[in-house]
């Protein structure tokens, strides 16, 4: 069953929450919504389930205009970013919930609720209450719920960000393994970019309600279709610099120069903007064309195993995400690199015209 969004918009309160979204989702498809918080995205996953109605616009399931049709007349499931479940029922009868609603013959649920429960590694748990599991027990139960009905379309708004870090790696390579089989349209809302990539699939980039690129994950990761695209696919964003080029050269600022390499040669002279993303800086040169870089320390920010190392050079400042744990003071003076032909660069209208190589 193919999902498709046909210029719809949602007015609420004389403020638009979503502007001219024109979206097909496939079958068997994984989607990412990607989005800083109130871009839209559980508005989006509201129509798609038939919660609210559009303002202007349609919602169609295998070119069957739906739009009026309210959530209980439609086969989806959602799982919300609480632990939602029914605290006075055993996991069982959670997860069995929706099957009953149907009306099924118990052998049928039974055997469909074990099923879910071996799949999200909960089958040991299914004679207790809720309320008597950890918080990654609770999510898999509400996921089962959602998963057990077999429903064509399941969404799920930011389900894993109130879990720890590992609870969230291991469900989401869990998540990946059973759509892998499904033929289910799977909707998965998030904030973070890194967890977008982790995911795959396909990703959608809202911003302030509108849909500013989607398609298969790494393509548009490696080819941002504008700088507001660039900078939402990527934690920390991207570095945007002003440059032009001119005689054969790139010149950042007033003081940084460089000749244009192979990748730019085909650039006309003028005004662009360059970006470069933090995971691409080292410490150290790995290629001939690299650009040293004389900078300042301005912080250095832990997270975990890896540095988000904050510098500047005169007027220029750039975010280096190093693996590691690395301690630098303040001021300290240090080199980075910038392989210049992973540069990306951006017209003056913002839109991309030529991605970053990789070798």
């Amino acid at each position: 069953m193919s999902l498709a969004l046909e210029n719809v918009t949602r007015i609420n309160n004389n403020e638009s929450w979503l502007e001219e979204i024109n979206l097909t989702l496939e079958p068997g498809s994984f989607n990412v919504l990607l989005g800083r918080t109130l871009a839209g995205k559980t508005s989006l996953m509201r129509l798609m389930a038939g919660l609210d109605k559009p303002t202007t616009g349609r919602v169609l399931f295998n070119s069957q205009d739906m739009t009026g049709v309210p959530v209980r007349h439609r086969n989806v499931s959602m799982v919300y970013q609480q632990f939602i479940n029914y605290p006075n029922l055993s996991v069982f009868e959670n997860i069995a919930s929706p099957l009953r609603l149907e009306k099924h013959p118990d052998s049928v649920i039974r055997e469909r609720v074990q099923e879910t429960a071996e799949m999200l590694h909960i089958e040991q748990f299914l004679h207790r209450l809720p309320l008597e599991l950890s918080g990654g027990q609770q999510q898999r139960t509400a996921m089962a719920r959602a998963l057990v009905k077999n429903a064509d379309l399941i969404l799920f708004d930011e389900p894993l960000v109130n879990l720890d870090y590992k609870l969230r790696e291991e469900l989401r390579q869990e998540m990946r393994e059973l759509f892998a089989t499904r033929n289910t349209i799977a909707v998965y809302a998030t904030t973070e970019p890194n967890e977008a990539l982790a995911l795959g699939g396909n990703v959608v980039l809202m911003h302030e309600g509108k849909v500013i690129q989607s398609g298969p994950t790494a393509e548009v990761y490696h080819h941002p279709s504008s700088v507001t695209s660039a900078e939402l696919f990527g934690e920390p964003p991207i570095n945007m610099i002003n440059g032009h080029i001119a005689d054969g050269n790139v010149s950042f600022a007033e003081h940084i120069h460089f000749p244009v390499n192979t990748v730019l040669s085909e650039l006309e002279e003028g005004e662009y903007q360059f970006g470069i993303r933090p995971n691409h800086l080292s410490l150290v040169p790995h290629n001939d064309d690299d650009l040293e870089l004389s900078v300042e320390v301005e912080l250095a920010e832990i997270s975990g195993s890896e540095t988000f190392l904050h510098v500047r050079n005169r007027d220029v400042g750039m975010v280096l995400h190093l693996p590691g744990v690395h301690d630098y003071q303040v001021d300290q003076r240090i080199s980075i690199y910038v392989p210049t032909h992973k540069l990306y660069v951006f017209d003056s209208t913002q839109n991309l015209i030529q991605s970053a190589r990789y070798r």
